[in-house]
């Protein structure tokens, strides 16, 4: 895809709003006895983190004029893995999005490492590409401001109203609102969407070392009770993520699980501030009421062993742009399920050999015993595959894991 911004067709449903992405002054409103400035946009993004970037992106591909606001202000960071899957690096491509080669470190393997048992599996196609935060959203700024969206940063969002909401103290009038605000969404409250199913927490922090321990591969370390997330970087930069269940966690006590990664981390200078965050799995009955539609973290999150977060962001913000330009966001609520199938099965399948070694070590045995049942498990978890392909291959990991010594 070229660097402009495609646009799939003429705007039809936001006739009486302008096509330009600037916004247009309206009219003063008095609200609360106070005057307050009106704008009026076609699509209204609230949060300018990846996922509500993504969403304003597909929106102007669909010709609607788009807002994003956001109380910080870019690069915003955020404690996570930094590997990009393979779909995920698939879906910033059709956002017109590419990741160059010195923007990151390519992997081309995934190791699950217990104890002195380590299985390792080949990603499928291209790999994938550990990337700071800080980068990816530095590159999915530029990208929207391309796509002529109005970024206003620094401008808190601190209320939704029947039409529009209450942006860094005017009133943004606007057809559609999209909550992309994170895992504790005050859209979601707002617009009454918090109904649902909460499960695992659990807490992770993040350091970057400046160091390279990796070349090709990203590593997961099991503990007893914590996981260690290995990312290689580019600059010769590797992001260490520990994620425990212990709200209490301590970064240095938690990393002696791991003797061998402590040891070869341990006169390395850090690259960075340490990040602490909350990953969940959580799932929502509804991710769209009236005009208020939610998406990314937001809409329901998957939990961080998955490595699926972005991607599935990404995914979702590309079906709610169909379902935008149709007026049908129940199509997106169908799609945006169909898309988390997926990612919530493997979380619940990690999550459950996080919390039962003697099952994870007979899988990782199977699967340091047979690398190709590894590369097709890899593929299922990070493409598309059929019933078929996923039964045989569930299958074979079944019968190793019986058989296994």
């Amino acid at each position: 895809m070229s660097r402009r911004c495609h646009f799939s067709r003429p705007q039809s449903i936001f006739a009486r709003f302008p096509t330009s992405n600037r916004t247009r002054l309206c009219t003063r409103s008095h609200l609360g006895g106070r005057k307050f400035m009106r704008h009026a946009t076609g699509v209204l993004v609230i949060g300018g983190g990846p996922a509500g970037l993504a969403a304003a992106i597909a929106a102007r591909r669909k010709s609607f004029s788009v807002i994003v606001a956001d109380g910080a202000k870019p690069p915003i960071d955020k404690a996570c893995g930094e590997g990009l899957l393979p779909g995920t690096l698939a879906a910033l491509r059709e956002l017109g999005i590419n990741i160059q080669a010195g923007d990151g470190q390519i992997f081309r393997r995934m190791r699950f490492i217990d104890g002195r048992t380590a299985a390792t599996a080949e990603f499928p196609g291209e790999g994938g590409v550990g990337v700071r935060r800080t980068v990816l959203h530095q590159k999915m700024v530029e990208r929207a401001e391309e796509c002529g969206v109005e970024l206003q940063w620094n401008t808190p969002v601190t209320g939704i109203t029947q039409d529009g909401a209450i942006v860094g103290g005017n009133s943004i009038q606007a057809k559609w609102i999209v909550g992309a605000d994170g895992v504790h969404s005050r859209v979601r409250r707002w617009s009454g969407l918090d109904a649902g199913v909460h499960r695992e927490v659990r807490f992770a922090q993040r350091r970057h070392y400046q160091v390279q321990l990796l070349t090709d591969s990203v590593e997961v370390y099991w503990g007893r009770k914590v996981q260690a997330y290995v990312t290689p970087l580019a600059n010769e930069e590797t992001c260490v993520v520990l994620i425990s269940r212990d709200p209490a966690m301590r970064f240095e006590e938690a990393l002696r699980e791991f003797p061998v990664l402590a040891d070869s981390l341990q006169n390395a200078e850090l690259g960075s501030v340490q990040r602490g965050t909350v990953t969940a799995t959580r799932k929502f009955d509804r991710v769209y009421r009236g005009n208020v539609a939610l998406v990314g973290d937001a809409s329901g999150s998957v939990d961080a062993i998955t490595g699926e977060g972005l991607g599935l962001s990404f995914r979702q913000a590309l079906a709610l742009a169909d379902g935008l330009e149709t007026g049908e966001l129940e199509k997106y609520q169908a799609a945006r399920r169909r898309l988390a199938r997926r990612p919530h099965l493997m979380a619940r399948l990690l999550l459950l050999l996080d919390r039962c070694a003697p099952l994870r070590k007979r899988v990782l045995r199977s699967l340091a015993s047979d690398e190709d049942l590894f590369t097709r498990m890899l593929t299922a978890h990070v493409n598309e595959t059929s019933p078929g392909f996923l039964a045989e291959t569930s299958a074979r990991l079944g019968w190793r894991v019986i058989t296994a010594q």
